[in-house]
């Protein structure tokens, strides 16, 4: 029985920290961009059709297309000491051509020839090698060693493949590339006193003049023949530096800059006209298309995963910026469908919780809450360490970090009610100046009838809480738990819990008379526990690596099988018929899993860190996972049985039988 890969349907998110990633085919039909490990071809006007390259077993860490848009190219990150590949793709058939090993840790960047002939890599400061590539053999021509200040960005002239220009720390280099004798040449440009971090480059049309964004703000323009700086600008100085530059189609440059701002500037006078905020730096920016009179339009892409469409109008000197599309940009911590409604999903992360429209592919709304006491971290807003809906669906409720159980109209996004100190203050930070503690609820369950909720926090403690009409109370305190309680499960009848913790402990709970019924010891710090549908049996998963088989009435194992080979488990889910199940955890591999058998049927890729929790729709059609990577990837979901055919079919004849 072999392992089949997962269908990955859609996605949401934007891999906005890499640099230069979002990039508009010369087609300007179809938005490039990476997430976690997987390249996103996007249809630039419809969020629902997509299309995905898969071949990365870590996170991408830069992608580029050729000129003429014939090829892709992508490197990743790798571990210390590990290859990190780059993957030559063929943009119409969507294929692999080359797989280039040559650097390690981190490919810093990428650029094409202006005639797709050549490839040029540049790795992080742990690889610190420049090599050109021919593109159609895959073979590497030449390279050089590159210390820490010579490649930051690199850029291939416009008009000749003999011109490369790389810039660092403190220097920008002309290279002189002598592909038919394997040679690199490396010239350094003249910047007399400016000293800069260079941290990206573009060439005009001409190759007369490159013009280079720095760290501190500014753009410097230096001419390609003397290789000597010509003039710079703009004042003042863009804050927190320039990320990346944008020629436009009228030939002035736009800059984006760490302050999150989009800024035209003039040329040659380095004027700069016109300023628009975004929220987050701005890392990417590809032109989308020109009008009348100067104006254009560029789409941008923030460090904070949101990408927006950027109007200019050249008439009137105005710019306007549209979101089209965003998602969370740090660790999404839990995941919630309404019961017996697939269309929606809220998510809880460590800025937010906001809900999704499954068949749109789109936010559809935002809940925030200000973070003015700073106790758990010193954030923005306060971290939503758990989230469900209430079953009558007229609720939104959630665990946060300040240790208080907020509820939420899910129309609407307001607060309903607020049930303060609902979890205990735990510990302190370590040489902490004041008495500050940390706390936090950290699992929360709903019962069927909604009018009782069930939270865990981070000193271990079970709460049961009776919601009314117009007023909230605790029922009771159940404390067995000596560390964080990590997931709760209710039963269907509300005659009981269960809830597991890094103490290496399952509890069962009776929700009559609020006393613990069972208990299940093991050497693990439990992160997920489930009831099986007949809740004949309880499923729990944790940082052994193993998925576990539990008797839901004594509490004694069944079965126990090897969830991954490589790293811990963290999350669980089984289907509503019961037949198969689901697994994600630190091995970032989505798993499908039979029942009754035991057995991994379909594993899906395309997370670049750990699975923080995953479910299976209500209707069976999907399964939702979300990560530390702040990707929401949405699979097919497949009936875990075999492919191979009944048995009636195959007929077993004897080498000597007759026909």
């Amino acid at each position: 029985m072999s392992v089949r890969p997962l269908p990955l349907q859609a996605c949401l998110g934007f891999g906005g920290t890499v640099a230069n990633g979002l990039i508009l085919h010369p087609d300007k039909k179809t938005l490039i961009y990476p997430l976690g490990t997987t390249i996103v071809l996007r249809d630039r006007g419809d969020l629902t059709k997509q299309e995905f390259l898969q071949g990365h077993n870590n996170q991408v860490s830069c992608v580029t297309v050729s000129r003429s848009g014939r090829y892709m190219a992508s490197g990743q990150i790798s571990p210390m000491g590990f290859s990190a590949p780059i993957i030559i793709w063929d943009y119409a058939s969507r294929k692999l051509v080359h797989k280039l090993i040559l650097h390690k840790v981190k490919i810093q960047g990428l650029d094409f020839s202006f005639d797709d002939e050549l490839l040029t890599s540049w790795g992080g400061t742990d690889d610190c090698k420049l090599v050109i590539w021919r593109t159609k053999t895959g073979e590497a021509i030449c390279g050089s060693p590159t210390p820490v200040d010579y490649a930051i960005a690199a850029k291939w002239a416009n008009l000749t493949r003999n011109t490369l220009i790389t810039t660092a720390d403190m220097k920008i280099n002309v290279w002189e590339v002598d592909a038919e004798n394997r040679k690199l040449y490396p010239s350094i440009c003249d910047t007399g006193k400016r000293k800069r971090v260079n941290q990206c480059v573009v060439i005009d049309d001409k190759d007369e003049y490159m013009y280079v964004g720095t760290r501190s703000g500014d753009i410097m323009q230096v001419s390609l023949g003397p290789k000597m700086y010509r003039a710079g600008g703009p004042l003042p100085m863009i804050e927190l530096g320039v990320l990346c530059l944008q020629f436009t189609p009228f030939k002035d440059l736009v800059c984006g800059g760490g302050d999150g701002t989009v800024n035209l500037v003039r040329l040659p006078s380095f004027k700069n006209v016109k300023k628009l905020k975004l929220q987050g730096g701005v890392t990417s920016l590809t032109v989308a298309g020109q009008g009348d009179r100067g104006s254009f339009e560029l789409y941008a892409g923030t460090a904070m995963a949101q990408i927006y469409l950027v109007k200019y109008d050249g008439a009137t000197n105005a710019m306007t910026a549209m979101l089209i599309q965003r998602c969370h940009f740090n660790k999404i911590n839990d995941i919630a469908f309404p019961m017996k409604y697939s269309d929606l999903f809220c998510t809880a992360s460590t800025n937010d919780i906001r809900m999704w429209n499954l068949k749109e592919m789109k936010e559809i709304l935002r809940i925030e809450v200000p973070n003015s006491e700073c106790e758990a971290k010193d954030s923005l807003n306060q971290e939503c360490h758990c989230c469900a809906f209430m079953p009558d669906g007229k609720t939104i409720i959630s665990g946060w970090s300040d240790g208080r159980i907020r509820a939420f109209a899910p129309q609407t996004g307001k607060l309903q009610y607020t049930i303060v100190n609902a979890h205990q203050k735990m510990g302190g930070y370590v040489g902490a100046v004041d008495t500050k503690c940390f706390q936090g609820v950290y699992a929360i369950a709903t019962t069927s009838d909604s009018l009782r909720i069930v939270s865990g926090g981070v000193e271990g403690n079970v709460r049961v809480w009776r919601i009314g009409s117009q007023s909230h109370s605790m029922l009771a305190s159940m404390k067995a738990h000596t560390q964080a309680c990590t997931y709760i499960a209710v039963k269907k009848d509300n005659s009981e819990c269960v809830s597991c913790s890094n103490d290496g402990s399952c509890m069962v709970w009776d929700l009559t008379k609020y006393t613990r019924n069972n208990s299940i010891e093991a050497n693990n710090f439990f992160k997920s526990v489930n009831y099986h549908p007949d809740e004949s049996q309880l499923l729990t998963c944790g940082t052994d690596r193993k998925i576990t088989f539990w008797d839901a009435y004594d509490c004694q194992p069944i079965r126990v099988i090897d969830g991954s080979l490589s790293a811990d488990m963290l999350s669980l889910d089984i289907s509503p018929d019961g037949e198969g199940f689901v697994s994600g955890g630190g091995d970032r591999e989505v798993k499908l899993w039979n029942y009754d058998e035991g057995h991994c049927y379909f594993v899906g890729l395309g997370h670049s860190s750990k699975i923080s929790r995953i479910k299976i729709s209500p209707n069976m059609q999907k399964v939702v996972s979300v990560g530390e990577d702040g990707a929401i990837l949405i699979w097919d979901y497949k009936k875990p049985i075999s492919d191979s055919p009944p048995d009636k079919n195959v007929n077993f004849k004897s080498p000597n039988s007759p026909e």
